[in-house]
């Protein structure tokens, strides 16, 4: 009942401040506004027509700082010079990134922030509110995005979220992610085998891209990004142990994977790099899941596996049935993991298990390991 009486005062103002233009353009009475700095509801002394969009942006207040839907892909968007603020409303909701062209024209009229914004092309998201896109508009941006990818993930994880985000063809991508394409533009690459892919290069951080963008513009951000941050020194430490820089990589994407808690990534390490010296296989699970690759039924690319999968995948990233490092790394290792691998922890472990999904309890001997994994019910 109070929503349809307000909806009848506005219908009153409207007819109001129709009057007020024509008769009245001075009277000020109490006008209520919608903040452009932070979209919440402020009261003031304004115009008839004022009221009249101010009641109108607070009976919508609600639709004002929820975006259209929780998350979205960027769209391509432009604003024309010279084009009115209604017109770039009408196109914004067209376009599937706002809900109501009539609210964002009012936020803009109300506000007196049309002539704030300017001609340009844009990246949008139907995940922004109408107060973030118009400050988005003010300030003239070029159309960039931003992706974020996380350590652990594997080459393949990436191509299927940038496709999933409308940033580019996953096809594409791994197309593009081939080491014989980059080795002559990137040193460090020396050591990957002929035919090898970019996995463990692709350095897992936040970057920032033009919109469109291609997948030379990415890989070449991040690779770019590893040569920065695994330094030579790093490398030299790498030589000193007696590993290419590709074996460091490969272990320490195994690290990666099996490492929950980051203070235990050294351990990690050094109980690979001990079963390493005695020739003893790495029995590392996470090697498994890779060479298991996607499981349709669960939907992820990092499925737990089985005793039996573990030791009846024939494949040579299965460290069950393999010695020593797999052919190449599983996924992409953060900057810790790689400096757990050249700077491991000195100990006598051999063996690890998990004890509550994310610390691990570590062990000389295998029998000293039997013993504690039944204590901890394993």
């Amino acid at each position: 009942m109070l929503r349809r009486i307000l909806k009848l005062l506005v219908f009153l103002v409207a007819v109001l401040a129709m009057l007020a233009v024509a008769i009245i353009p001075a009277v000020a009475i109490v006008s209520i506004i919608s903040s452009p700095s932070s979209g919440k509801v402020q009261v003031k002394l304004g115009s008839p027509v004022e009221l009249y969009y101010g009641l109108y942006l607070w009976l919508h207040q609600d639709e004002l700082q929820k975006p259209l839907l929780p998350a979205g892909t960027p769209v391509p968007f432009t604003v024309y010079p010279g084009e009115s603020p209604y017109s770039i409303a009408e196109r914004l909701e067209e376009a599937g990134i706002i809900s109501s062209a009539k609210l964002f024209y009012a936020y803009i009229r109300y506000n007196n922030l049309g002539h704030t914004l300017e001609a340009g092309d844009y990246a949008l998201s139907p995940g922004m509110t109408i107060p973030d896109i118009v400050n988005v508009l003010q300030h003239g941006r070029p159309r960039e995005i931003t992706i974020t990818v996380p350590e652990g993930w594997r080459m393949e994880q990436l191509a299927d979220y940038l496709e999933k985000q409308g940033i580019m063809s996953a096809k594409e991508f791994l197309a593009w992610a081939k080491v014989d394409l980059w080795v002559e533009r990137y040193n460090f690459l020396k050591d990957v085998p002929e035919g090898a892919t970019l996995e463990g290069y692709l350095f897992p951080d936040t970057y920032r891209l033009p919109f469109p963008a291609s997948p030379q513009d990415l890989i070449t951000r991040m690779l770019g990004n590893f040569e920065a941050k695994v330094t030579p020194e790093m490398r030299a430490r790498a030589s000193e142990l007696g590993f290419t820089l590709h074996q460091v990589v490969t272990l320490a994407s195994i690290v990666e994977k099996e490492a929950v808690l980051p203070e235990e990534r050294p351990l990690i390490a050094g109980v690979f790099l001990n079963r390493l010296r005695k020739n003893m296989y790495l029995q590392a699970d996470p090697t498994v899941q890779y060479a298991k690759g996607y499981n349709k039924a669960t939907g992820r690319w990092w499925s737990p596996i089985t005793i039996e999968e573990a030791t009846s995948i024939q494949s040579p990233y299965n460290t069950y049935l393999n010695l020593g490092l797999p052919p190449g790394p599983i996924c992409s290792p953060g900057l810790e993991s790689i400096k757990a691998v050249l700077y491991p922890a000195q100990t006598d472990y051999l063996f690890f298990f998990s004890a509550d999904g994310s610390s691990h309890i570590f062990s000389k001997t295998y029998e000293e390991h039997l013993e504690k994994q039944k204590q901890y019910g394993k």
